[in-house]
């Protein structure tokens, strides 16, 4: 009787095979692997590569990426697993350790398993090619004799004889090169991915053992507060004394940087409260009352890009329909507010180097890590930067700031310090999506649109902490550092994300960036010191420029559709057709991108059947399609809404057709785009971000009478759609395209487009209001 092996049972062994591999990069060959599997440090680690060890424990995954919330981790060990026919559970993971891992430029863009998963995928299948080859040397038979299953190379000419993939690992050490020429598992044969494998985060999850950035616990560690000046242009006088240090307490001051560690969290959250500290208000910010009128003022641009100029002859917009479209600030708004735990010891660590020590969860530790240095005066190989998942993500949020807050007042207590930010710290002060504001014209002959333009206004859609620009991060702002200079273009600042549409009309698209803070005169780009904020801070949230723009976008070609006449859905197929003389790649595309909404019509057509009257009703369906970034992956949404007599309206169902090229985990694939829908619904109909003067004034989620400022308004669960219809359009020969934010900007036009038809009213101002029915 044969007895099935115990995953631990075939990975026995003490050999090691490592692959260096690259995402997006070419990478040098991996020169080594400790007999342990611990991943082995360069003495001259290249940017962008990685590992993937086998060993005679387990395979782990070594990576730059991380683990978000969105559930990639898991897909990415079903890429892996696939290749080395084993399961899910057989790969560890290591993520976002600046000393052990490699650099891979962050993780954002929803791009992590579109670039990522090639790569890895070929690490894996490069491994398998050598466990093939030994497992052939070991029968003394031609590798075409050997095959894998469960952990296992069996002879196929003679299946009883078998050897684990422990044993062959321990054979010999190995350290290879990504091969780009190993085989892979062909589509058909794929036994994991395609598969709906349960998400590997959620148990710890589900049953509270998981652990957060929050739960990080050191020996010594003490508590740490900042006290924020009043505003963001606000300074300590340099003569200014601070009194009210309670007992038991520490202050820091560097700057404007005023911070307090106690030793729990009460008693810095008390000491905090109990400072005085002077202040000298600075210079408001733009007034938000005009600030649609403000971003289109040439004065207040400092760069203009054209990115799509296929109208030469801009007169044919003269007698063009023209519209205006203005989207605000919006928060992050992740559930737990940010934290952060640092180590600043005041030499290296005699046996691993390091001096400072971060743990937090910022998007890209190796950036966090030059900035951290930068801001501590240390060099960057004595800091290390530790990933540990937050709370959820989307974008840059405020986990680098508290990050340097927390290295700031452990350097200064030489103690290890944890700060926990407050509700209002992370509304008040974390990076802000930026308003954006929208001139569209467009031309419509013959039942069809022949030209269109859009021009964009918008401060930068990205100030990630980079390079050694202190000054990125709060702490560093205020310590008197300056940020890094505002982004050369918009394809650097993504703030045109879909902006350009994948319609096949001429389309003419410049856009002016807009200057967030006073800049000097000899570089328009350069931020003058100290530096003075015009807007709120502002930088990357999920899907950047792309909900902004797509909101116009979609908006205005139901606009035009309706003025030709036409049903929207079939003028949007109509306009993605492929044209005479394409290359096969552009015909590709062009029938994916109508299948998506193909895949519409029927839910279209029902709800138009059931609904003759829609005015009187005041019911309506909406659709809206993107291409995200207009490259990736192929998205066509229908919202059916109901407007109440006050005015209020309620997305009741939405219908989402999805192609994402390969499908590595449909239920993933499900909740990503779920995600997508809530949050769409979310920014479309509650979300803004407020301020006066220099100050957020939207810092809380709930008014009352001991936080009187504004509430930033969310989803509540009894406003999610009834119904959320997911029609997946997989491609198992395709790449795979990321998921993770392309749904997103197709739901605020959708649903524009469902409340004009409801109502009447066109709204082009988000978060999306409408008058009393009678009002």
């Amino acid at each position: 009787m044969t007895t099935a092996p115990s995953r631990r049972q075939f990975l026995s062994g003490v050999g090691v095979i490592a692959v260096g591999f690259a995402l997006g990069a070419t990478a040098p060959p991996a020169a080594g692997a400790s007999p342990r599997g611990a991943v082995r440090v360069s003495d001259t680690p290249a940017t962008t590569a990685s590992w993937l060890v086998l060993d005679g424990d387990a395979i782990t995954v070594y990576s730059g990426k991380v683990e978000l919330g969105t559930g990639v981790r898991t897909s990415l060990a079903q890429v892996v697993a696939e290749e080395l026919r084993l399961t899910v559970a057989d790969v560890r993971w290591v993520q976002g350790d600046t000393r052990l891992g490699a650099e891979q430029a962050g993780t954002f863009g929803s791009k992590t398993l579109q670039n990522g998963g090639p790569e890895l995928r070929r690490a894996a299948a490069t491994a398998f090619a050598e466990l093939r080859r030994r497992a052939a040397v070991h029968f003394h038979v031609g590798i075409d004799d050997v095959e894998a299953r469960d952990g296992r190379f069996f002879r196929r000419s003679r299946p009883q004889q078998s050897i684990t993939y422990g044993k062959l690992a321990g054979l010999e050490q190995s350290v290879l090169a990504n091969d780009v020429a190993a085989p892979l598992v062909p589509p058909e044969q794929y036994r994991v991915v395609g598969t709906s494998v349960p998400r590997v985060d959620l148990p710890g999850k589900l049953d509270a053992t998981f652990e957060y950035v929050g739960d990080v616990r050191l020996k010594g560690m003490q508590h740490g507060r900042v006290v924020r000046p009043p505003g963001r242009n606000a300074h300590l006088a340099a003569d200014a004394v601070i009194t009210g240090v309670p007992s038991g307490a520490r202050l820091v001051r560097k700057g404007d940087f005023v911070g307090v560690v106690a030793g729990s969290e009460w008693a810095a959250a008390r000491a905090s409260t109990a400072l005085t500290v002077p202040w000298t208000p600075g210079p408001a910010l733009w007034p938000p009352e005009t600030l649609p009128q403000t971003l289109r003022d040439p004065a207040n641009s400092y760069a203009q890009s054209l990115e799509r100029n296929e109208v030469t002859d801009l007169t044919v917009f003269d007698g063009g329909y023209r519209q205006q479209y203005y989207t605000p600030f919006y928060l992050h708004g992740p559930m737990g507010a940010a934290c952060a735990v640092a180590d600043v010891r005041a030499a290296p660590d005699r046996g691993t180097g390091i001096q400072a020590t971060i743990w937090c969860s910022s998007q890209n530790v190796f950036e966090l890590r030059r900035v951290l240095a930068a801001l501590l005066g240390l060099a960057e190989a004595v800091v290390q930067v530790l990933y540990v998942e937050a709370s959820g993500c989307y974008g840059h949020d405020g986990s680098d700031d508290v990050a340097a807050d927390a290295a700031l007042l452990s350097q200064a207590t030489v103690k290890p310090v944890k700060v926990q930010w407050t509700r209002q710290d992370d509304f008040g002060w974390e990076p802000a999506a930026p308003a954006q504001a929208h001139d569209l014209c467009g031309v419509v002959a013959d039942g069809k649109i022949t030209a269109w333009q859009h021009k964009l206004y918008t401060p930068s859609a990205n100030s990630r902490p980079v390079r050694t620009a202190a000054g990125s991060v709060l702490a560093g702002k205020l310590t008197g550092n300056a940020p890094d200079l505002l982004p050369p273009s918009t394809q650097v600042n993504q703030a045109t994300r879909n902006y350009p549409v994948n319609y096949r009309f001429p389309q003419h698209t410049p856009a002016k960036l807009v200057r967030s803070f006073v800049t000097t005169a000899a570089d328009p780009r350069a931020p003058q010191l100290p530096v003075v904020y015009t807007l709120p801070r502002s930088s990357a949230l999920r899907s950047l420029g792309g909900f902004s723009n797509s909101f116009a976008n979609e908006s205005f070609f139901d606009e035009l559709a309706e003025r030709a006449g036409r049903d929207p859905l079939d003028l949007r197929i109509e306009a993605l057709a492929a044209k005479p003389g394409d290359t096969d790649a552009v015909v590709s595309d062009a029938a994916r991108a109508q299948a998506v909404c193909q895949a519409l019509r029927g839910d279209w057509q029902t709800w138009h059947d059931r609904h003759r009257n829609p005015l009187a009703e005041r019911v309506g369906a909406g659709v809206a399609f993107q291409r995200y970034e207009t490259t990736g992956a192929f998205v066509a949404t229908m919202v059916e809404v109901q407007v109440d007599a006050a005015g209020t309206v309620k997305v009741d169902r939405v219908v989402v057709a999805h192609d994402c090229g390969l499908i590595v985990n449909p239920d993933g694939l499900r909740n990503q785009i779920q995600g997508n829908v809530i949050q769409g619904v979310s920014r479309t109909l509650y979300e803004e971000a407020t301020y006066a003067g220099d100050r957020m004034t939207s810092t809380v989620w709930q008014e009352n009478s001991t936080r009187p400022d504004k509430a930033y308004r969310v989803i509540r669960f009894t406003e999610i759609p009834r119904e959320i219809k997911i029609i997946l359009i997989g491609h198992p020969d395709k790449p795979a395209f990321g998921a993770g934010e392309p749904t997103l900007g197709t739901m605020p036009g959708a649903i524009a487009n469902a409340v004009r038809a409801a109502t009447g009213t066109r709204v082009r101002t988000l978060p999306l209001r409408l008058p009393a029915a009678n009002g």
